[in-house]
């Protein structure tokens, strides 16, 4: 994985079809433990959303490899102040090997990339969230054996997991199909992207119909009906998305192979049924288990190991 060496990442596309497959294979062969490695660097984490697995995972993941991670919590640092994001990168690139930010807009992860030398880490923006997808083709690639040729079937909001879905599934030549209500599609420039990558190899179909998107597929995924930053729009959001709920109903429509997975937080009884997310086609918990594999391969492979 050198061509990753000192790479920023700041969404799926700055990733080739050969380094995903690459960094996957990496991730595994971590997991699996025939691979140890170690990586004594310092990590950043500068989050200004909440998190939980993201946090988590990043911090185990240094952690294990022998380096160390601080906590860069925007409430007890400058940045709450108004510190300039310029000045901000400036003086963390002096102190850190590697930073991970967790933030509303995507231009302000980029100023940073723009300021800061070392590697930067998109670890979630309101565009996209490609160390979420990163453990979802990981996930997925554990329960088919291969990627390519599979279809995967998003519904619900077309946010940041959405747009990152259908970038990673065209890099990993998956068929990806997002079904959400009018008005709530997926970024358009990210849909542009994604049909370049899939270059009418694979498909990259956007709908309104939920049950024709789930019709024989392989992966069935979804998302809270609304993300961070949006809380004062759930009451709304409501009856607009029950339909795009992943119910046995729908469920009953895929494959009969089909898995189904939830970036969490969940909530029941909105975008997934408690039957589905506890029954034996869910792979929550192994997906939510594959952030930290997945971003340990990440890391190894931006920063070097011994």
């Amino acid at each position: 994985m050198a061509a990753l060496n000192g790479r920023d990442l700041l969404g799926l596309a700055d990733l080739n079809p050969t380094e995903l497959r690459e960094l996957l294979e990496l991730a595994t062969q971590l997991k699996s433990q025939q691979l140890q490695l170690q990586c004594h660097k310092v990590l950043g984490l500068l989050f200004s959303k909440a998190s939980t697995r993201t946090r988590v995972s990043f911090t185990v993941a240094m952690y294990q490899l022998g380096g160390q991670v601080i906590d860069l919590n925007p409430h007890v640092t400058q940045v709450s102040r108004g510190e300039p994001v310029q000045d901000t990168a400036r003086v963390l690139d002096r102190y850190l090997d590697i930073l991970a930010i967790r933030t509303f807009a995507q231009q302000e992860l980029e100023t940073f990339a723009d300021y800061a030398k070392i590697p930067v880490i998109n670890a979630l923006t309101d565009l996209e969230h490609p160390c979420q997808v990163l453990a979802d083709l990981l996930t997925i690639q554990e329960c088919f054996g291969e990627l390519q040729g599979l279809t995967l079937t998003y519904v619900g909001d077309g946010n940041n997991v959405a747009n990152s879905l259908m970038l990673g599934c065209a890099l990993a030549g998956m068929n990806v199909r997002v079904a959400t209500p009018k008005g709530y599609e997926p970024d358009t420039a990210i849909v542009e992207q994604a049909r370049a990558i899939a270059n009418n190899q694979t498909e990259v179909l956007l709908t309104h119909d939920p049950e024709l998107a789930a019709k024989d597929s392989t992966v069935l995924y979804t998302d809270v009906w609304a993300s961070m930053g949006q809380e004062s729009e759930a009451g709304d959001r409501l009856p607009i998305f029950q339909p795009y709920q992943i119910s046995p109903q729908l469920l009953s429509l895929a494959d009969s192979q089909a898995i189904v997975l939830h970036c969490l937080p969940a909530h029941r009884g909105e975008e997934i049924t408690a039957e589905v997310i506890e029954g034996s086609q869910s792979r929550v918990w192994d997906q939510a288990e594959n952030r930290l594999h997945a971003q340990k391969a990440l890391l190894v492979s931006i920063l070097g190991a011994q």
